[in-house]
């Protein structure tokens, strides 16, 4: 065996005698297993719905997966166990040239095992064929329906989702932490009468959604993303002209500014002349108004760059107008009483001051208080600087720019975000690290400085 693999076995050994588990929207802390079959009962204990025999563990951690999740076999268990610290649990996947009819009874999978919907829909024939679910919808929303067991995991969710006015591509079906595949049948899991079936949607943004009833649902009038009150602070040691420029990338167009000045290319442009004050006040040159900061707001251009049926969260090292999200591996949750607290504690963190902290809180709570807990991240600078670049002469010393994305999260989908809850547990410091703050220099006032907060709500 290499030096560098006996290493990187002793580092990653020292670092954590845990690991983490995850199957769908569930991940869970669990003690590292040196037997293969040991871990593999501890995936099924944490994730009943995966019957032992197709159980698969897979990772993405090793350099030879080259970013794909692949299988993890018994025989290489032993040599990558204290090389990775995330494993997904899956079942096998069934090799088929093209989906199952519901209603086959020939057809066998290569080791001529029948297929799911075979087993169950012979089981179906001598239960009545029916069963009872509970639905929970993204709102939180609680409904029981009676289907057939035979009915398509697609055709349950294009129902319901439209019933509530809900777009079908944009939601999937969770049973037991699993995320049910579209072409089985509900029959091809071991969904018993009275079981919870969650329809999980896949965000990307925040809806403003205009007041109407669901039968005249447009899906396409739902999707108007907006960035929320971004506002930029100067602060320089002496008083200076400084030019401010706005570049948005083609899927945003500014909807608001103030000062209000012209702008450029479809909105998408904007520059300021501004004299800065050493109090921190400026003074906008065009209109001779006096102001705090700049400001502005942008929509997303939905109709250029449409979103993708098949779209999915985005990582979190990457910001998007239109694929913001977030997940349980990247973001905290924490209950509504305590938000307040937290948000201060983290902007202050990141170099915001008291006013702006102060201002940053009372913008969001409104929209905060309405939920029950929130789930947030802060967007890394870098990310955030390729969607809406800043470009200020004289060139200042340092730039902070804190973006947050969040959204209300119902007490009945906590399940689904068990390691955000754990997240916010730890010191808001490592937000720093997120987001990429100088801290020292962000604090000198002897620097020409630039400090922007904005954020956006992702409304499902």
């Amino acid at each position: 065996m290499s030096s560098t693999l006996l290493w990187e076995r002793t580092e990653a050994k020292q670092t954590s005698p845990l690991l983490v588990l995850k199957h769908g929207q569930k991940r869970v802390v669990v003690k590292r297993q040196r037997s293969y079959d040991l871990m593999l009962d501890s995936a099924c204990k944490h994730f009943p719905s995966i019957p032992r025999d197709v159980v698969t563990l897979q990772t993405n951690q090793l350099d030879v997966c080259d970013g794909h999740f692949v299988d993890i076999t018994a025989e290489t268990w032993d040599e990558i166990i204290d090389l990775v610290t995330f494993v997904e649990v899956t079942r096998a996947e069934m090799a088929l040239p093209v989906p199952l009819p519901l209603d086959t009874w020939a057809i066998s999978l290569p080791d001529n095992r029948p297929a799911p919907s075979q087993v169950n829909n012979r089981n179906n024939s001598r239960n009545g064929g029916k069963i009872t679910i509970k639905l929970v919808f993204p709102s939180g929303e609680i409904r029981s329906t009676k289907i057939p067991r035979s009915t398509r995991v697609d055709k349950l969710v294009a129902d319901a989702s439209r019933m509530l006015g809900y777009c079908p591509t944009d939601v999937e079906a969770i049973w037991g932490g699993t995320t049910m595949r579209q072409d089985w049948s509900i029959g091809s899991y071991n969904i018993k009468n009275g079981d919870f079936i969650n329809l999980q949607a896949l965000s990307i943004g925040s809806y403003d959604i205009e007041d109407g009833d669901s039968d005249s649902f447009n899906p396409q009038a739902m999707l108007e993303l907006r960035g929320r009150k971004p506002v930029i602070y100067l602060y320089s040691p002496s008083d200076i002209d400084v030019s401010v420029k706005l570049s948005l990338t083609p899927e945003w167009s500014l909807s608001a500014i103030y000062p209000i000045v012209a702008t450029k290319d479809h909105g998408q442009h904007i520059e300021w002349n501004v004299r800065t004050h050493q109090d921190g006040s400026l003074t906008e040159h065009n209109s001779g108004l006096d102001v705090a900061y700049l400001f502005w707001e942008a929509e997303t251009n939905l109709q250029a760059f449409p979103r993708s049926p098949a779209s999915k969260p985005q990582p979190s090292d990457t910001f998007s107008p239109t694929s913001s999200s977030l997940s349980d591996t990247d973001s905290v949750v924490i209950p509504v009483e305590k938000i307040t607290v937290y948000l201060d504690k983290s902007l202050k963190a990141l170099g915001l001051h008291t006013e702006a902290r102060t201002s940053f809180i009372t913008y969001w709570l409104p929209s905060i208080l309405k939920h029950e807990y929130i789930a947030l991240r802060f967007v890394p600078q870098a990310a955030y600087e390729r969607a809406a670049s800043l470009s200020i002469s004289p060139q200042p010393d340092v730039v902070t720019r804190v973006f947050m994305l969040f959204r209300g999260i119902s007490k009945e989908h906590l399940a689904n975000w068990s390691y955000a809850q754990m997240q916010a547990e730890r010191d808001v410091a490592w937000w720093v690290d997120v987001v990429g703050v100088d801290l020292a220099r962000a604090g000198d006032t002897a620097l020409f400085r630039v400090l922007e907060w904005g954020g956006m709500e992702v409304l499902i």
